[in-house]
């Protein structure tokens, strides 16, 4: 029967929009092949002649099955090779709105690709918002949003913070000297309390656990783990310490003083600063009188010149240990999350659970258990606070201060 080129392009029309690029070339090649015309087969198709041509060569060189769309190399060049330049020109448009570089503390921008994409345009390049969001991806970039990130109104001040910050960070990480991040994770309940999750076991006989979650008064002050984390920016390593009592300032400070004596002094043995950063609230934050009390302690204990950084108010889920820490703890170690069945029955259980996560990145982390007992309520007096060799800093000193080793002579 002779096909009419109504009914071949009426056969086009119904077969190629089901298949793929390279199933399409398969068809028109092998018409092309079949009528020996490639210019008839181009005009019921749609398709270029090239193509036509094109796809006629590969069913006669005997086209294989593949699951490849393009051959080897084929496709567009990325915009980076064809317009040499511009990934230098866009990490320098953000860099202004950058908190920070690759080494700091913190690379986010507040700049959106619809912002960027019409300032490159500008400097001459071809380039779309899409484009310019795969680029910052590329680089290292997230766009921060106040999505549950924002505890509160915004400081004016706050981007300068974080620039003040990551500045010092910088200036001790150039000079070997050791910069931490720390902060208090979610406090866990002890005992055989259900677990989302499922582990291998043997059929028939799941772990046994409570229907509720109520603390255990026969566990007195053991119904819960409180641990305390320090993360090393510069080395990528950090130490947690397990309380069982209360997140005061004096557990803070002697979570970090375990960590220097199990950790920091071995990697940092001509240190004669410290930088630690932290949020404004809780135990350590920037209004608690014990913290800096404590810290003044600590400084003149270890002969190091103690200056803190904290991030401003409503920040603290861009803290360091939040994103390079504490969520590596949650999804590796912790059977609540991690989609484990077992419960945290005791401390030694939290413990290791902590100290056996890893990233592909490198980041390990030790962990001990902190027997101490630490009260709540504890007053510190003006003269207390009067006697920490503690100095402001120009910027912000409510926020960015340092102690010395050496204590206020009165």
């Amino acid at each position: 029967m002779e096909v009419t080129a109504e009914g071949f392009a009426r056969f086009f029309e119904v077969v190629l929009p089901h298949l793929n690029e390279v199933q399409r070339r398969v068809v028109v090649g092998a018409a092309a092949e079949m009528i020996g015309n490639k210019t008839v087969v181009a005009r019921a198709s749609g398709m270029s002649r090239n193509t036509v041509i094109k796809a006629q060569g590969e069913i006669e060189a005997g086209i294989e099955p593949s699951d490849r769309l393009r051959a080897p190399g084929g496709g567009d060049r990325p915009a980076i090779e064809k317009q040499p330049g511009l990934l230098e020109a866009l990490d320098e448009l953000v860099h202004p709105d950058t908190r920070g570089n690759p080494m700091s503390l913190l690379r986010w921008t507040s700049k959106s690709s619809t912002k960027l994409a019409p300032e490159l345009v500008a400097k001459g390049f071809e380039v779309s918002s899409r484009t310019v969001l795969r680029l910052l991806y590329q680089l290292g970039y997230s766009l921060q949003a106040n999505a549950k990130v924002t505890e509160g109104r915004q400081h004016r001040d706050r981007d300068g913070q974080f620039r003040y910050l990551n500045n010092l960070a910088q200036s001790f990480i150039d000079g070997d000297e050791p910069v931490i991040s720390v902060d208090t994770k979610k406090k866990e309940l002890i005992g055989d309390y259900a677990n989302g999750g499922q582990e291998w076991a043997e059929a028939g006989k799941p772990e046994r656990a409570q229907v509720h979650d109520f603390p255990d008064p026969a566990l007195g002050e053991y119904a819960k783990a409180i641990p305390y984390g320090i993360y090393d920016v510069g080395n990528n390593e950090g130490w947690v310490s397990v309380g069982d009592t209360s997140d005061t300032a004096e557990f803070a400070v002697e979570s970090i003083r375990r960590w220097w004596n199990t950790m920091g002094h071995t990697r940092f043995p001509n240190a004669t600063r410290l930088l630690i950063t932290a949020d404004c609230g809780g135990s350590n934050g920037n209004r608690v009188r014990a913290w800096k009390t404590h810290l003044a302690a600590f400084a003149a204990e270890t002969g190091l010149e103690v200056t803190v950084a904290h991030y401003p108010p409503g920040t603290s889920k861009w803290n360091k240990i939040e994103h390079r820490m504490f969520s590596f703890i949650t999804m590796n170690g912790n059977p609540r999350v991690a989609g484990r069945g077992r419960p945290l029955v005791d401390l030694r259980t939290i413990i290791e659970l902590i100290a056996n996560t890893t990233t592909d990145t490198g980041l390990t982390i030790q962990a001990g258990h902190d027997p101490n007992w630490y009260p709540t309520g504890v007053r510190i007096t003006n003269s207390e606070l009067a006697a920490v060799p503690l100095k402001p800093h120009g910027w912000h000193g409510e926020w960015n201060y340092t102690i010395n080793a050496q204590p206020n002579l009165a």
